[in-house]
């Protein structure tokens, strides 16, 4: 087994003259890991190459260190996967349906009930289990999906937007379960999601496409690194003239923020202190400096800027 989560290795995917994954390298550990990009970007793609329902055109993937091609069911044994769209035998309980999804996985049948029991009490669904799924809320629907990715007990969880057509309250809860399962449970995590606050909450690494290329693979925190020369400031008095004066050495002026004040991208090796010098030569009054931390948002509107 590799000590790698994901190998992607020129990773190509075509439908017709269409290029939904293009020449796709990553090399990912194990852990928690979001994949992020807009609509078309071929996030869908790739998980269906991941556990085996599309080949790839050319290239290769590794998961779990098994190959897509060749070991695809052994794959799909050692993955729990919570589709975006509901897949459930509608008439069913949510016992027989989560039974059933851990036969498929290769479960004797007295053992998928056993675990089928304790994963729905885990999950909250502990008093509806009997009850005929066309009655369940959105919310009992997740919750179900991610019971049956659960009940095989897999080292490797892929959700498919898992906190879709929650209420709030519903998120929160729906994200603790992941949290706990990831942080306590020892499970690796692909999440793709357009929630890039559910990305932020549960993830270190992170996967970014755009037009099927990737864009990013790395750590959020890596991808912050690079930014020490940013900082946000705001001004008392004089924001003009210090704006005026931070341009002539060499400042460059990104955007005001949000509440006002000034983002700027400073030469590398400032530090506050030449800040507040060159405000008191300008007449200009610092109210607070600080660094520029970038959102999840910023970052993904970045990189998918090419920026």
């Amino acid at each position: 087994m590799s000590d790698l989560l994901l190998e992607l290795e020129g990773l190509s995917r075509r439908f017709g003259a269409v290029k939904a994954l293009d020449d796709v390298t990553a090399r990912v550990p194990p852990g928690a890991i979001g994949l992020l990009g807009p609509n078309g970007a071929g996030k869908t793609t790739l998980l269906k190459i991941l556990i085996g329902l599309l080949a790839p055109t050319s290239g290769a993937a590794r998961i779990l260190g098994r190959d897509v091609r060749r070991e695809s069911l052994r794959i799909r044994q050692d993955l729990g996967f919570l589709p975006e769209t509901d897949a459930f035998v509608l008439g069913l309980d949510a016992v027989r349906l989560v039974s059933l999804a851990g036969m498929i996985a290769g479960m004797p049948r007295r053992q998928a009930l056993r675990r089928t029991h304790e994963v729905l009490s885990t999950l909250g669904l502990e008093e509806a289990r009997y009850r005929k799924l066309d009655g369940y809320s959105t919310g009992m629907k997740q919750r179900l999906k991610l019971a049956q990715a659960l009940v095989h007990d897999p080292p490797l969880l892929i959700l498919d937007e898992p906190t879709d057509g929650l209420d709030p309250r519903g998120r929160a809860d729906m994200l603790r379960t992941i949290s706990g399962l990831v942080r306590s449970g020892g499970k690796s995590l692909i999440l793709s999601s357009h929630l890039l606050r559910d990305v932020e909450e549960l993830c270190d690494w992170i996967l970014v496409l755009n037009e099927g290329k990737l864009v990013w693979s790395g750590r959020i925190d890596d991808l912050r690194s690079p930014r020490e020369s940013r900082f946000r400031v705001s001004c008392l008095s004089g924001e003009a003239r210090l704006r005026e004066a931070l341009a002539r050495e060499g400042c460059e002026l990104l955007d005001e923020t949000r509440n006002g004040g000034l983002r700027i991208c400073a030469p590398s090796g400032w530090d506050g202190a030449r800040f507040f010098r060159i405000a008191g030569e300008a007449g200009a009054v610092i109210r607070e400096l600080g660094p520029d931390r970038e959102s999840l948002d910023q970052l993904f509107e970045r990189l998918v800027r090419g920026g």
